[in-house]
């Protein structure tokens, strides 16, 4: 496993510079009242775009891939994403909420993107909503707040061909000098429904080859990469 340790605004996406029970539910509220505004409202730039850039990157994209975007939220990933894989490839993105899944499609339909299919469902039961293998999964800043995270993972993994890439972008409470944003780092998480208890970038790292782990931003948003291995042997939790 490699280890990094950046700055915010250290990271572009490659991809721009070259350019049923629903059980996370009871999350979806908190989205559905301020879809309109999230993008404007949650630091995206200044603090998680670094993140989302070096996952997104950590993916290594070529043409004609195929990606799942588990928790696509408002679609901030899919210019890079659409861009990476160009018009033979193709973008999945789901989400619980359906407000935030309107401003996705206004954002398709502003692009006029013809690859990227959204779905509205929960993430813990991904095998139903979706067929087929990926060649690539993306969870940023998605897994820390989904009910069932680890169905969600299990699922999302099942999904993802072997050789393929994973990344998962999320967050966590600052640490050394960069402390003093605890108090707006708690508040963003409390926004958004975030357990950031869960560290679920770990996740990539336990069951991955080939991973990579970044901290970004005084360790406020960790990024994970990794690749499957061609024969998975997984242990029992």
């Amino acid at each position: 496993m490699q280890s990094a340790f950046a700055i915010q605004g250290a990271h572009t996406c490659r991809s721009a510079r070259h350019a049923g029970r629903m059980k996370t539910m009871p999350r979806v509220p908190r989205y559905r009242w301020g879809a309109r505004v999230y993008d404007l409202l949650s630091m995206e730039r200044w603090v998680y775009r670094p993140g989302r850039c070096a996952a997104i990157d950590g993916l290594g994209l070529t043409a004609g891939a195929r990606v799942l975007d588990v928790g696509c939220g408002t679609g901030l990933n899919l210019q890079y994403l659409v861009a990476a894989i160009g018009a033979a490839g193709e973008v999945v993105g789901v989400d619980a909420s359906g407000a935030m899944l309107r401003q996705a499609h206004r954002r398709v339909d502003r692009n006029e993107w013809s690859n990227v299919t959204l779905i509205q469902g929960d993430a813990a039961l991904l095998d139903t909503l979706v067929t087929g293998a990926f060649d690539a999964v993306l969870f940023t800043y998605s897994l820390s707040v989904i009910g069932d995270w680890r169905e969600a993972w299990e699922r999302a993994w099942t999904l993802l061909r072997s050789g393929g890439r994973v990344a998962v972008v999320d967050t966590s409470l600052p640490v050394g000098r960069w402390r003093l944003m605890s108090p707006l780092a708690r508040l963003a998480l409390f926004s958004g429904g975030v357990d950031a208890s869960r560290q679920v970038w770990q996740q990539v790292l336990s069951d991955a080859q080939q991973t990579t782990h970044q901290v970004l931003t005084g360790g406020h948003v960790h990024v994970a990469t990794g690749t499957k291995p061609s024969m998975t042997v997984r242990v029992a939790r």
